[in-house]
């Protein structure tokens, strides 16, 4: 109770602010790491986003019947870090050069996308698009206004600390970090 005074208090008087980014880069379990460690993120959270069906769950996704991507949902303070920011980490942490695919992970429910909220955030992506562009040739990452973000399950939240060794081992036989050191060095 105390802290929920306390954010409101915050709000109110524009100590602190805060935003939110969606995007998609295979499998949430592994976005949620790099953007965690960022000082000025709040939050992360794993979702769907991108398909028609409405209140998807992981099995439903999964087997790719809902045209939702898995998401994650970064809350953080613009004052803090800015939203270009969050795209520099974003790329870095996918592999833009394939389509409906991330790592071990196949189907347009692991495809790459940045869902932006307005029209400042598709200028921004947009701009990163065109500086990945220099440096990559074909790059199959969508940028589209968001739609709709689904929460996903409880277990999906914060995986890679309530099961490290189980995340470590899904991480390291996907080949994540071998494949992104080879893209971006």
């Amino acid at each position: 109770m105390r802290g929920t005074i306390l954010l409101f208090l915050l709000l109110s008087t524009g100590l602190f602010s805060q935003e939110a980014a969606i995007f998609a880069g295979g499998c949430f379990w592994c976005m949620e790491p790099p953007f965690d460690s960022l000082p000025g993120v709040i939050s992360t959270q794993s979702g769907y986003s991108g398909g028609k069906t409405p209140n998807p769950t992981y099995e439903m996704v999964s087997a790719g019947i809902t045209g939702h991507a898995e998401v994650i949902k970064v809350t953080f303070d613009p004052k803090k870090i800015s939203y270009k920011k969050l795209l520099e980490v974003f790329w870095k942490n996918i592999d833009p050069t394939v389509k409906d695919k991330q790592f071990c992970d196949t189907g347009d429910q692991y495809r790459s996308a940045i869902f932006y909220l307005n029209d400042e955030q598709k200028k921004e992506a947009l701009d990163s698009l065109k500086e990945v562009k220099k440096k990559i040739k074909d790059v199959y990452t969508e940028i589209e206004l968001a739609k709709e973000f689904y929460l996903a399950e409880e277990y999906h939240q914060d995986y890679y600390i309530k099961n490290p060794v189980r995340y470590k081992y899904y991480r390291y036989n996907c080949g994540r970090d071998n494949r992104l050191k080879e893209i971006w060095n």
